[in-house]
């Protein structure tokens, strides 16, 4: 309504009803959108980009299946892939027949390609084992789900998870084989497989075969060492430190410090045998006790024969060797076996001839390996019994008392027939070194019993107390003679003893000074010194001439110098003229 057709002020308030004209209002459409409506619009059309986006780039949803969800958070939990997050767990629930647990996880979209049938699941967490340690960062960090890509090309939504991690992921590269052995020994997940010295690969999972009774190996072998097996490569056990008391004597192996801790198994190819050809596929081999057993397959043929043993057979065993003048061409393969039998009927019979079973092995005699080398030594071994061949048990290790089977030719042996007992040729046997040196024992030991020790004895009594007596006897005489020679001596010491001193009296009597032998002596002594005197100047001639008394001439007299005589001197000369 205008300003011109309101009312005036009084007339509103007037008691007087009044009529008012009013205008009717004009309606026009409204001709654009206001503005403010491009916020809403907007907003909500990048959430549906968005949507769209995360609907577009997201990966599958998968169900792993767990034995128990240790650690796992829905949310939270992530998957993992060489330590790169691909998914993120949605959902965790008890399975329907509460057996275990089921993962419901989302994958990144790039991941569905990785998705294939054989990829492995298991909860990555901290574990300690003789393999090591690992799973240390999920401490910090809490539990994940490692997942290794599969190899076949089918892929699919439904997993079932591992108790453990992978002894080798998949598509590692290498060499899966399958390892077998009836033997006690038994290896685990992880242990390791050592070629000299380096551990080239693992045990994945063992498996029993109830019917074969048997235990099954899978063993991964790692590249580049996956190339080292072919046909011929041999396996045999490492385990901890082995102590062998053979015929030969002591041997002792050990392993790496790893297979010393756990249990291991190597491998090789035996020394005389071709490589052969590389294993490209799963393939099954035999696991021996040692690289002696496992040597021995290489010899494939036997010539079989039987031998009768009159002594004890403690200390033979099965496997142990039979020898040819000192080389090994053999093995025992049975002793006292049940479907062959000597005469007797039973152990306990006297004379019952112990069977054992030897074999000779063309290879191990530098023949072929074959029917044809066979043939060789069945002919040779039965031509050489009519010239002597004998069999014997001998001891090869004195500490453990171990026999072993001794093939020799002995030339005075008694001729026998070539029989077969149970198809088998037989080889005639002379007496073992105990039992012969047994033999020579009991000999000694009965002409021992026939001496009579008692007659012996008695006998050696009665001299020994004749000796006794005699002894006694000597003994008085000795003492009686040796008294009466003491007595004699004496008397003879005294009866010189007092002639040399008589002698030496009369000596000293006879040259005393009033003595006729003491002037006679002084009366030679001047004799001596007057033809001394006398002599004197015949001495000085020669002294001067010595040629004087041959050439004679006139010689003036000798001159002597003297000194002049003093007074007293010549009155005392003058005197004594």
């Amino acid at each position: 309504m205008s300003d011109q057709q309101q009312p005036p002020a009084n007339i509103l308030h007037s008691s007087d009803p009044v009529e008012y004209k009013y205008d009717r209002a004009v309606v026009k459409p409204v001709r654009h959108i206001s503005k403010i409506w491009l916020i809403p619009l907007l907003a909500l059309g990048i959430g549906m980009w968005m949507i769209y986006y995360q609907w577009s780039n997201q990966g599958p949803l998968i169900t792993i299946a767990f034995p128990i969800a240790t650690g796992l958070e829905a949310g939270k939990t992530k998957i993992k892939t060489r330590n790169v997050d691909i998914g993120l767990v949605k959902k965790v629930e008890l399975s329907e027949d509460l057996t275990g647990v089921t993962v419901t996880a989302r994958m990144n979209g790039n991941i569905e390609p990785l998705l294939r049938k054989d990829s492995q699941f298991w909860i990555v967490s901290p574990r300690v084992s003789l393999n090591g340690v690992s799973g240390l960062s999920t401490l910090v960090s809490g539990p994940f789900i490692n997942m290794a890509p599969g190899t076949v090309f089918e892929t699919s939504d439904k997993f079932v998870a591992l108790e453990a991690p992978p002894v080798t992921p998949a598509g590692t590269p290498g060499l899966h084989i399958t390892l077998n052995s009836d033997a006690e020994f038994a290896y685990k997940e992880g242990d390791p497989v050592i070629y000299k010295g380096l551990k080239v690969g693992e045990i994945e999972n063992t498996h029993f075969n109830f019917d074969e009774r048997m235990v099954y190996y899978n063993t991964f072998i790692t590249a580049p060492y996956h190339k080292l097996i072919t046909e011929n490569t041999k396996f045999w056990d490492t385990s901890g430190v082995k102590i062998q008391l053979t015929a030969q004597g002591i041997k002792i192996d050990t392993g790496s410090i790893e297979s010393l801790l756990t249990n291991g198994v190597t491998f090789g190819i035996p020394e005389g045998s071709p490589a052969g050809q590389q294993v490209t596929k799963r393939s099954f081999f035999d696991i021996y006790r040692s690289y002696e057993q496992a040597s021995e397959q290489r010899y494939k043929l036997s010539a079989e024969f039987v031998i009768f043993v009159k002594d004890t057979v403690r200390g033979l065993h099965i496997g142990a060797p039979v020898e040819y003048r000192g080389l090994e061409v053999g093995k025992v393969l049975g002793i006292n076996p049940p479907h062959i039998k000597p005469p007797q009927t039973s152990v306990l019979e006297e004379g019952y001839d112990i069977p054992v079973i030897i074999s000779v092995q063309p290879g191990r005699v530098q023949q072929p390996d074959n029917q044809q080398g066979l043939a060789f030594v069945r002919s040779q071994i039965i031509g050489w019994i009519d010239k002597g061949l004998r069999a014997s048990l001998k001891t090869g290790n004195l500490l453990t008392g171990a026999l072993f089977v001794d093939l020799q030719h002995y030339p005075d042996a008694v001729d026998v027939d070539n029989i077969k007992v149970f198809d088998f040729d037989v080889i005639p046997t002379v007496s073992s070194e105990f039992a012969q040196l047994s033999a020579k024992l009991s000999a000694v030991l009965d002409n021992v019993n026939q001496i009579q020790f008692k007659q012996l004895s008695d006998n050696t009594a009665d001299m020994l107390s004749r000796l006794s007596k005699a002894a006694e006897s000597i003994q008085v005489t000795s003492e009686q003679a040796s008294q009466f020679v003491d007595d004699i001596e004496i008397k003879q010491l005294q009866q010189q003893l007092s002639t040399t001193l008589s002698s030496v009296n009369r000596l000293l009597n006879d040259f005393s000074a009033d003595s006729e032998s003491y002037q006679e002596l002084n009366r030679t002594m001047r004799s001596i010194q007057q033809s001394i005197n006398t002599l004197q100047p015949l001495f000085q001639q020669l002294n001067q001439q010595p040629n004087s008394l041959i050439f004679t001439e006139q010689r003036g007299p000798v001159l002597e110098p003297k000194a002049k005589a003093s007074r007293g001197k010549k009155d005392a000369s003058a005197q004594h003229d």
